[in-house]
This record gives C-alpha cells, structure tokens and sequence, in this order.
C-alpha cells in the first residue's frame, strides 16, 4: 500500500477508534507514520528479534499534565504507526484494505490509552475486555 493511502486511513480510522468524549479532551497529539521501527527503538524497546510493533506513543500522558503544562511552546506527543508491521499482521487476518483498516484501529486504541496514562498490563486487559475475552 502508497504511503498517501496509508496515512488517509490512519485520519479515516482515529475517530471511530477513539469515543468522542475521548476525542474532545485529546490535544497536542500527532500521528507519524514511519515504514518500521528503527533499531534504535526496538532497542529501547527492548523488543526480541521475533517481536513486532505496530505503534508507539511518546509524550507526557494526560493524567501527568500538571497545571502549567502547554506553557510556552511544547511539543506535541507523539503516535507512530509503524505501516510495514500493521500490513503484515493484517495479512494474517485475511488482508486487503479492510484488514487493514482494522489494525490501524485497534493500534490507535491501544496507544491512545497510554495517551489516557494506562500502562501496557492494563491496556491489554481493557483489550481483552472489549473483545469479550475477560
């Protein structure tokens, strides 16, 4: 898939991702699209040869903003999605633009919620809970 085409479902899919409510309170967030993570964050990350990553959010997380922040100039957090990792793990679940579609959602949720300030532990839980697994 063209980058362009990419990043347009990445803007389609961030609203039916997030709730409103959500949305409203959500501010100086950007979204990146990179092809993959670079070594430099798979090391960070303290990814394994065989792990993935499909996203990556990077910032001060709402429940941390104290009373002066956004005072001055500060930079936005940051969401990356990482287009070759999404593409793939959508070839596993059938491919095509839908696929897609999906995992840029799912993705977007997931690092949205540590946006909201929940560590990994819990974002999968909430994961879990949405897809009826509890």
């Amino acid at each position: 898939m063209m980058r362009e085409e990419f990043e347009r479902l990445v803007t389609e899919e961030f609203p039916k991702a997030i709730p409103k409510q959500f949305r409203s309170v959500i501010n100086n967030l950007a979204f990146l699209v990179e092809d993959e993570p670079s070594a430099e964050t798979r090391k960070a990350e303290k990814l394994h040869q065989n792990e993935t990553l499909l996203g990556l959010y990077n910032g001060v997380p709402y429940p941390l903003r104290g009373d002066l922040y956004g005072v001055g100039a500060v930079l936005p957090d940051t969401i990356t999605l990482y287009q070759k990792p999404i593409e793939e793990e959508a070839s596993e679940h059938g491919g095509g633009t839908a696929a897609v579609r999906t995992v840029i959602r799912e993705t977007i949720w997931h690092e949205v919620a540590h946006h909201f300030g929940m560590d990994e532990h819990t974002v999968r839980r909430r994961e879990d809970e949405r897809e009826g697994k509890k």
